[in-house]
């Protein structure tokens, strides 16, 4: 059974979706560089054990990460999910991790990387927006994706209605990109390449909610 850490810094409604997805893999440990993060709490209500490592009381990211690594190894965990995690890791970090750690976007990748997506998106006229899940890599938000939620940007839409709705959308295909990783379906080899059902993955499978 895959043993997954899950990385937040606040309200951890992805969190949830991933408790309440009954995943083949099993959550094993939560943290948090916020100790205020409702998503401990939504952790502990589900057994699930936490760590706090307050980002501030390090010198470096360099050091930080090194200590969530070591918390990682602690629990001997397979897969790393970033769940609303609002820092960038270094680039050691990521290597260490690499193939092994997934994250979701706000945006139909490529398009879009960064921050502020609803409102670029709105500022761009885009009929179609969504969210993607993909393996980290160093380069921000250019890992291989592999799921995509897709929706219609209304006429009366703005950056909350958006948010709301992309959230509605993570918590659909995030579960289903966790549980691919966790049952084999998805597969990531050493040389990079991804499999879905043992075929190469070209494309991230698409998820459309019209």
């Amino acid at each position: 059974m895959i043993k997954i850490a899950v990385l937040v810094s606040g309200s951890g409604s992805n969190l949830q979706a991933l408790i309440d997805a009954n995943l083949s893999g099993k959550i094993v440990g939560v943290i948090s560089n916020k100790p205020e993060a409702y998503a401990l709490e939504r952790a502990k209500k589900s057994n699930i054990q936490t760590a706090i490592i307050e980002h501030k009381q390090y010198p470096n990211r360099e050091a930080f990460d090194d200590v969530m690594h070591q918390q990682l190894l602690a629990w001997d965990v397979d897969l790393v999910v970033l769940a609303g995690f609002m820092r960038i890791l270094s680039e050691g970090f990521v290597q260490k991790w690499q193939g092994k750690m997934v994250n979701i976007h706000p945006s139909l990748l490529p398009h879009y990387k960064g921050m502020h997506t609803h409102q670029r998106v709105l500022n761009t006229g885009d009929i179609l927006h969504g969210c993607t899940v993909h393996y980290v890599t160093a380069e921000l938000d250019a890992g291989q994706a592999l799921t995509q939620g897709i929706m219609q940007v209304n006429l009366h839409d703005t950056v909350p209605t958006l948010a709301e709705r992309i959230h509605r959308l993570e918590h659909v295909i995030y579960p289903q990109a966790i549980e691919w990783i966790c049952n084999g379906t998805i597969q990531h080899h050493e040389n990079g390449q991804v499999l879905y059902k043992g075929q190469q993955l070209e494309k991230p499978i698409q998820f459309c909610q019209f």
